[in-house]
């Protein structure tokens, strides 16, 4: 938390996270074309966001693809806001994504557990329901089968996809396609993928969304920071978040 403070405190880094917020997916140059600084200071500052946790970074060829990570200011709301607040204060927080070009996005969080129970909480569909808005998927989890996401609440299945690649406790790759309503179901199919690196005595999870349309519905991707909050929270305390979206089905 005091390395995410001490990178939202200056103004040059809040300046750059607007820029990944406006449009997601930079390259160093890119940036740098929009601050009145050097490439180093750019650089300077790119670090300390990464090392904070709100910025995550990709190879592409000899490129770094920079991406604004939402997930610690998700936490920091979990940890202070969401204990006083009404659950309609979440709309109004401002942590919602709604990037209007997001291709491909980038989520990393940190969770002190074991690649095994982590494996565990994102493939087993009881444990699933705890922070995944009370929806479950199943899949048995082989390359080519099919994968389901379904809510006891709710008329016919919220998504469906197709298994692509499995590593146990270290990748898992899947399509999926949206189906709660018409509005996400005509955004056709995109690619979720989830990285599990041990860490010391915690695990890094990463978390990719991509092969989006241009101009994507939010509705498909701005549940990330909540679902792996959730997550690891539940992991790490046993307790499930009471969160609006948690109560989107009861």
């Amino acid at each position: 938390m005091d390395e995410v403070f001490k990178a939202l405190a200056d103004p040059t880094r809040r300046s750059l996270l607007d820029e990944l917020f406006r449009e997601d997916g930079q390259t160093l140059s890119a940036l740098e074309k929009r601050l009145p600084m050097t490439r180093f200071g750019v650089m300077k500052h790119l670090k300390q966001l990464e090392e904070a946790g709100l910025v995550v970074t990709k190879r592409r060829g000899r490129e770094k693809i920079h991406f604004l990570n939402p997930i610690p200011i998700r936490l920091l709301h979990d940890r202070w806001v969401s204990k006083y607040a009404e659950p309609w204060a979440d709309a109004l927080s401002g942590l919602k994504s709604s990037l209007e070009r997001p291709m491909e996005k980038v989520f990393e969080i940190y969770i002190r557990t074991t690649p095994e129970r982590l494996w565990e909480a994102i493939t087993d569909g009881e444990i699933r329901s705890k922070y995944h808005f009370g929806s479950r998927v199943s899949s048995d989890w082989t390359p080519g089968s099919r994968l389901e996401m379904s809510h006891p609440n709710a008329d016919g299945l919220l998504g469906e996809g197709e298994i692509l690649e499995v590593d146990p406790r270290r990748r898992l790759v899947h399509s999926m396609l949206a189906l709660w309503g018409d509005d996400v179901k005509s955004e056709g199919t995109s690619r979720v993928t989830w990285e599990i690196e041990p860490v010391g005595d915690s695990c890094r999870l990463t978390v990719t969304h991509d092969e989006l349309r241009e101009g994507a519905n939010d509705q498909l991707y701005g549940g990330w920071p909540m679902i792996l909050s959730g997550l690891k929270t539940w992991l790490e305390t046993g307790e499930s978040l009471t969160t609006p979206g948690s109560l989107m089905y009861s």
